[in-house]
């Protein structure tokens, strides 16, 4: 059985994590927001920070991830023929 290249393994790679992220986010509604939650708590008691309560802004931000799909792929791609291209 013949192996599969580097390049052909990292493309693969990335669309197979990006589609499992994606639908493990599908499936557990709310958990990317009780995530983002908890990243933010985490942030806020840090003890360098000299600010007694950090201020929450009502700013949706919102992700495009079959965008971010596309350049993952196309980036997977670009490193991987500069790295075969300079060896």
């Amino acid at each position: 059985m013949a192996s599969m290249s580097p390049l052909a393994f990292s493309v693969i790679a990335s669309i197979v994590l990006t589609v499992l992220l994606n639908v493990a986010l599908h499936l557990f509604p709310g958990s990317a927001r009780r995530l983002q939650d908890r990243v933010v708590r985490m942030a806020e008691r840090l003890p360098d920070d000299s600010r007694a309560e950090a201020s929450r802004s009502n700013v949706r931000v919102v992700v495009p991830w079959k965008a971010m799909l596309i350049v993952s792929v196309v980036l997977t791609v670009a490193i991987n023929v500069a790295l075969i291209v300079f060896r």
